[in-house]
């Protein structure tokens, strides 16, 4: 189908069940044919694979999806929608959860399909305000999921990829690129959705890493130093912290030294091993 072709039939889905695009669920429907063509093929898809879809819409992308794979698990918070993907799609392929994502607990959720998979992979063109803590709850909650391929505004992809000592380098980086490898693997412009939002997308792919080489000793203190380290950026990373913790900065200088790094130092030139690092040495003095 041509892309004029996918918008007309879009227009018709949404005028023929006289559904209204809610903003507060941040809606845009992908009508590219091409890009749902090329994302389907950037996760590794087999007829063995789990997929996990969040936010399918019309399900554009979960037809694509359905066919390359063994079973999609598509998580929709819009009710209204849920009628339209079960008249599009009477495939004992799809299974449909009518909840908010981020009160579910998705392990369980696949494992209630009492299916047997090879893999479970993340699919998902996400609501722009919600792409951090989703993208943060699957890393930190799932044991199951081995890949995400995510859609999200360009500036976040970028942060998600960037390295130290760039200015999209934050603490979103840091505890994506702890669990992932995490690249961009197609920018998307702004005129191949409905709705058409006011900047560009990107997929981004995240590969989660089977063995992590080192682990700090609380995860729970590693995020959260590296949330603190970032909470004003231009200050330096004795600053952030002696507000967080209450540590003289004399002492923070020291514990800072013993970590090989400079006292005068900012977050954005930390490197994740550094902020590893720091975290354990932080931990061994609370």
């Amino acid at each position: 189908m041509s892309k004029i072709g996918t918008i007309n039939s879009t227009k018709s889905t949404i005028s023929k069940h006289d559904f209204h695009i809610k903003k507060k669920f941040g809606q845009n429907f992908l009508i590219d044919q091409n890009i749902l063509h090329k994302i389907v093929h950037i996760p590794d898809l087999t007829e063995d694979t789990l997929v996990v879809e969040i936010g399918p819409g019309f399900g554009s992308l979960t037809e694509y999806l359905i066919s390359h794979s063994k079973h999609v698990l598509a998580y929709e918070i819009d009710k209204d929608l849920v009628p339209i993907l079960l008249e599009n799609f009477s495939d004992e392929k799809l299974t449909i959860i009518n909840k908010d994502f981020l009160k579910c607990d998705i392990d369980d959720d696949i494992n209630a399909l009492n299916i047997t998979y090879d893999k479970a992979v993340v699919v998902a063109n996400l609501p722009y305000y919600i792409t951090t803590p989703i993208t943060l709850k699957i890393i930190e909650e799932s044991s199951i999921i081995k890949q995400m391929v995510l859609m999200t505004q360009q500036e976040v992809a970028q942060r998600i990829t960037s390295k130290p000592s760039t200015k999209d380098y934050n603490s979103l980086s840091i505890a994506i690129q702890y669990k992932t490898n995490a690249t961009i693997a197609l920018k998307v412009p702004r005129t191949v959705f409905i709705p058409a939002p006011n900047v560009d997308s990107a997929i981004v792919k995240l590969d989660i890493r089977e063995n992590i080489e080192k682990k700090p000793l609380s995860e729970k203190l590693f995020y959260e130093i590296v949330r603190s380290s970032f909470a004003q950026r231009r200050k330096t990373l004795v600053n952030n912290l002696h507000n967080k913790y209450g540590i003289s900065k004399v002492e923070l200088a020291d514990l800072l030294s013993q970590a090989d790094l400079n006292p005068l130092i900012r977050a954005e030139n930390l490197s994740v091993s550094d902020f590893i690092n720091l975290s354990d040495i932080l931990y061994s003095n609370m």
